[in-house]
């Protein structure tokens, strides 16, 4: 079985570096020490085949996370499926099974045959459900459990999951003073938090981490040092619990480098925006540089409804900072289990963010869809410029809506419109 970081050590291009490199205009070794460092993970399980490899981190474009699975009110799998094909179909890098509904396994197979793209998941949500139908309660729940659970979902195919190893009892400790307005807004964390006050331990993926990397060892799967602490409200940010568990995850991503296992942090959460800048640069060096994979940003928590534009403001000013990736938030966000369409907008709102941001940072290659859409406007190319869209169906149905008989011009501006009035008045005066 091959392993990411052990085959670029050795100077060896695996067919994901080389297929990532491609992708990102860069040279393979750029991506080969990217891995041994720490700074860029390719998720990507070992024994599972993969058409769209990607890399994360430091010198490549800003990576987009779309969310999906089924919730016990909404437990049909073929929409999550077709789901599944919207955000991908729309350019999400990645995406998450997030189920909570029935059948969990069957879904997370699923979503991993038919998905092109990585696949994670978040596996103390199904640590909890199997403990509370077989327990009654999920503070039973062996650790021998919890680890099982992992690596089925290695055994599975998943290429990088989200563990809160940082969620410790010091941690927990400096919650209980806080002052939070909202203490734990992480499903998982909040789960964590509860097994451990109940049984008055410590975290086992934080007391047995070893053993966690073991697995992830095995599988190269990558882990996603997940924000238990993170804020949920712009009132929480920045404040104790959250940098204490970030100090932890900093360690724990060392050790994970050593080990030979990929490693990346989640972060926050709601944040101001005179944080978001702070934040980021926080990550970067308490975490080594270590691809770092936000929640948004959400920069204010009075928008519901239209959370996935509170989220590509923040978003877009995390990765100009220096986030690596950025994990979708849609409309529904806080009120309710996504539709489709709230799938779509989340992942063309994070799409923005995220495109933006790499033209402010001068990605290689960012800017050259932005010439050629302008290009496409100058000489009134709607095929083109649709071609060019994020998402051509909106734009194109917008047009067909509006005025569908006339190619040359649209109905804001019309017979006056400027670009036909400039290129008329120009092309005079170019022939003097």
């Amino acid at each position: 079985m091959t392993n990411q970081i052990h085959t670029a050590i050795k100077g060896i291009f695996s067919k994901e570096i080389e297929h990532v490199a491609r992708s990102e205009m860069l040279e393979p070794e750029a991506i080969a020490q990217g891995l041994v460092r720490g700074t860029i993970v390719i998720p990507k399980n070992n024994g599972r085949s993969l058409k769209n490899a990607c890399a994360i981190g430091k010198g490549t474009r800003t990576k987009v996370n779309a969310n999906i699975g089924t919730s016990q009110n909404a437990a049909r799998l073929e929409d999550e499926l077709a789901k599944l094909d919207a955000c991908t179909a729309l350019g999400a890098d990645t995406v998450m099974d997030l189920s909570t509904g029935s059948h969990l396994q069957k879904t997370r197979r699923a979503i991993l045959k038919r998905s092109p793209v990585p696949v994670g998941t978040v596996p103390i949500y199904e640590i909890v459900i199997n403990g509370i139908k077989k327990h009654g309660s999920a503070k039973k729940v062996s650790t021998d459990e919890m680890f099982a659970v992992v690596e089925e979902h290695a055994k599975d195919g998943v290429d990088f999951f989200t563990i809160h190893a940082g969620v410790t009892r010091a941690v927990i400790a400096s919650l209980t003073k806080s002052g939070r307005i909202l203490d734990i807004v992480s499903r998982g964390g909040a789960f964590l938090a509860e097994w451990m006050i109940e049984n008055g331990r410590e975290n086992p993926f934080y007391e047995q981490y070893d053993r966690l990397l073991d697995i992830a060892h095995r599988f190269d799967v990558t882990l996603s040092l997940g924000d238990g602490l993170r804020p949920g409200s712009v009132a929480d940010a920045t404040d104790g619990p959250q940098l204490a568990e970030l100090i932890t995850l900093g360690e724990l991503q060392q050790r994970a480098l050593k080990h030979g296992v990929q490693s990346m942090i989640e972060g926050p959460g709601h944040v101001p925006l005179h944080q978001i800048e702070a934040n980021v640069a926080l990550e970067k060096a308490v975490c080594h540089e270590a691809p770092f994979y936000v929640l948004g940003p959400l920069v204010t928590d009075i928008a519901p409804g239209y959370d996935h534009i509170t989220a590509a403001i923040g978003g877009a000013l995390a990765a100009r900072a220096g986030a690596d990736y950025l994990c979708y938030v849609t409309p529904s966000e806080h009120l309710r289990h996504p539709t489709i369409e709230d799938v779509r907008e989340g992942v063309v709102a994070s799409k923005i963010a995220a495109h933006a941001a790499d033209i402010a940072k001068g990605i290689k290659g960012a800017l050259e869809r932005d010439r050629a859409m302008s290009r496409a406007r100058s000489e009134r190319d709607w095929k083109k410029q649709f071609k060019l869209a994020l998402d051509p169906e909106k734009p194109k149905l917008m047009r067909e809506q509006s005025l569908p008989d006339v190619d040359d011009v649209c109905t804001m501006c019309g017979e006056y419109c400027s670009i036909k009035t400039a290129h008329a008045c120009l092309e005079k005066a170019r022939r003097g």
